[in-house]
């Protein structure tokens, strides 16, 4: 994409702050024109967030020597890449998408498996089971100060393409209070196929980038 859709960084922050709620993470804090959010998991200690490219990104760069920090931004991998300092490099790519409109009806499951839908602190998780009662697919959601956010929703490989991401999202849509809620997430590369194809918009690319050889 080489034309973005600007994003709004109220949007961004108040995403970024809901996925921290359901997650029990630190609120994000202002940090170098961006966000960050001390993540503290044995994988990612850090993250900064961007909104749009900027100068202050590569001045941020310059400081981090953790190999467990990352830094994203809302546009493309040679973008972000291009503001980094050697030694850093691209990451896994996301998307930022939006769902504006109603709330996707409630889509039925395939024979054999099961929905199950809990509030587990901040969050509604949705899980499907399988007949044998193994895990299928899950996913969390949470509406937080004019948002509401979808955060990873998974299938398990064995049962993709049965139709459980649709069922799973549908479930979780339904728990929107507020009809005026934005919704929200970020896709994956192999994500967002399906999310385009439940009506979702891209809003930005998501991109990441972290200090080469971790």
């Amino acid at each position: 994409m080489s034309e973005l859709t600007s994003v709004d960084p109220a949007l961004l922050r108040r995403w970024l702050t809901a996925r921290s709620v359901a997650r029990g993470l630190p609120l994000p804090v202002p940090d170098h024109g961006g966000l960050r959010v001390d993540t503290g998991s044995p994988q990612e200690r850090r993250r900064y967030v961007f909104a749009r490219p900027s100068p202050r990104l590569r001045e941020l760069a310059l400081t981090v020597n953790d190999p467990l920090t990352v830094i994203k931004m809302c546009g493309s991998g040679e973008q972000l890449l291009a503001l980094m300092p050697p030694g850093w490099q691209l990451r896994q790519m996301g998307y930022l998408m939006t769902h504006e409109g109603a709330p996707m009806a409630a889509a039925p499951l395939p024979a054999g498996y099961r929905l199950a839908v809990s509030v587990e602190g901040a969050a509604t998780v949705a899980r499907i089971f399988f007949e044998d009662g193994s895990a299928a697919a899950s996913g969390f959601a949470i509406e937080h100060d004019g948002v509401f956010i979808f955060d990873t929703i998974v299938t398990e490989a064995a049962h993709q393409r049965r139709g459980l991401g649709k069922a799973l999202m549908a479930a979780l849509g339904a728990t929107q209070q507020n009809p005026l809620s934005r919704r929200v997430l970020v896709a994956t590369e192999d994500g967002r196929a399906l999310y385009l194809a439940l009506g979702w918009t891209v809003l930005s690319p998501y991109a990441t980038v972290g200090l080469c050889g971790d």
